[in-house]
């Protein structure tokens, strides 16, 4: 794949309107806290129906389930998306609202891919309809609830929260941290760890996965947290102390490995995360390159449109070689989701690390460009560069990101 096709410019433009007439106007509100993403992020998804579609998918995901049929074939799956159709049109919002918002990228990406996908991937069928099915047609919002404040990187070694057996519940002690929707979430996927009274130290113990819902006694969320940038995308903290639970909020309903370990499935969720981020990417750094070259074009000094001086042009041609470079990475995403395959972690945090960095390296470029004006808010280049330097933290840092790829290199 070497650029969209003729459908899929059709579906960005149509974005694009949804984008002028619903983000655009709010960016302010959005900014500053006043307004949460969730309404927009509805608006969206009846406009496009996406909820339709969400629940048509769900009622197959369901039927196979209850079937016993096991996940979709990289052959099965290649078929249905034929020419990668499914993951591009997956892609395109998140591009292109990524260039005004990223926020709403992030809050979306959160409770649909991590908290719905998880559900979908280890629930029952029972916990598919009762939780997920809200969650995907944005109904409900949703969290994925896994870093701590004394793991951050080491989330799944360092992670303290704790499941007790008492009969046939389970008592829930600890507490999350920079959990994206957390402070309005409906549904949150929880990880903890198995306290069975054993030997075991803490940091080898299994690894479980619940479901929580709001308002459950002893579950507290925090207010939204103060933030550097992505302030449309609520981030909050999450207080659990004797919380009790029965084994349907077990996802899975069991406790055996073979059915799928929480410590699987948040992996599974990284190589997810971190391959959408190179989306958000690309979207940012579309934007940022956008507002450079018009400002270079009209900006004048000495008589001479900043644009003829070679430091600034030094400045947009390295811009729009990251724009191709990541752009590449999306296309080789979708490809390989046409053909029924999946990215590597290794793979993932390779995509996610490049990304990340091209994003921030153009925003502030971008600031830099703009001279006095990129460091007003009126201007935008600010507020992206805010933004785009949680790209090399969350997910991963970009520390954690090296470590994945290094790893899978020595060890072939």
């Amino acid at each position: 794949m070497f650029e969209w096709s003729e459908e899929q410019l059709m579906v960005r433009d149509a974005i694009r309107r949804f984008i002028d007439a619903e983000v655009v106007p709010n960016i302010e509100a959005l900014e500053h806290g006043d307004l949460p993403p969730y309404d927009i992020i509805r608006k969206m998804y009846a406009t496009f129906g996406m909820d339709q579609m969400a629940r048509d998918r769900f009622k197959t995901q369901l039927e196979r389930k209850g079937s016993g049929a096991g996940a979709e074939s990289a052959a099965e799956r290649a078929e249905r998306q034929g020419d990668g159709g499914a993951a591009a049109m997956t892609l395109i919002p998140i591009i292109e609202l990524c260039r005004y918002c990223p926020g709403i990228v992030t809050a979306m990406g959160v409770s649909v891919g991590l908290a719905a996908g998880t559900i979908m991937k280890q629930g029952t069928p029972a916990q598919m309809e009762r939780w997920g099915l809200d969650l995907l047609t944005g109904d409900k919002i949703g969290s994925w609830a896994i870093t701590e404040p004394d793991s951050g990187s080491d989330a799944l070694g360092g992670m303290k929260s704790s499941a007790r057996r008492d009969g046939d519940e389970y008592i829930l002690n600890g507490n999350k941290t920079f959990i994206t929707n957390g402070p309005f979430a409906d549904t949150i996927v929880f990880y903890a760890k198995l306290d069975d009274g054993s030997d075991t130290p803490v940091r080898d113990r299994q690894v479980l996965t619940f479901v929580l819902e709001k308002g459950m006694p002893g579950f507290e969320q925090s207010k939204p947290f103060r933030k550097m940038g992505l302030h449309s995308s609520p981030t909050g903290e999450l207080f659990l102390s004797d919380v009790r639970v029965g084994k349907e909020y077990l996802l899975g309903e069991t406790e055996d490995e073979r059915a799928g370990s929480g410590r699987d499935s948040a992996k599974g969720n990284f190589v997810t995360e971190r391959a959408g981020l190179a989306a958000m990417s690309l979207g940012l750094i579309e934007e940022c390159l956008k507002l450079s070259v018009e400002y270079a074009k009209n900006r004048m000094l000495w008589g001479q449109r900043i644009g003829d001086r070679q430091l600034i042009q030094l400045k947009l041609a390295k811009m729009e070689v990251a724009r191709l470079n990541v752009q590449n990475l999306v296309f080789r995403h979708i490809e390989l989701s046409a053909a029924g395959k999946s990215l590597t972690l290794a793979e993932a945090s390779a995509m996610k690390l490049y990304s990340a960095q091209a994003a921030t390296e153009v925003a502030m470029e971008a600031v830099q460009l703009f001279g006095g004006n990129g460091y007003m808010a009126e201007f935008r280049v600010e507020q992206l560069a805010r933004d785009a330097k949680v790209f090399q933290i969350y997910a991963g840092t970009d520390e954690i990101q090296i470590t994945h790829i290094a790893k899978d290199l020595l060890n072939r």
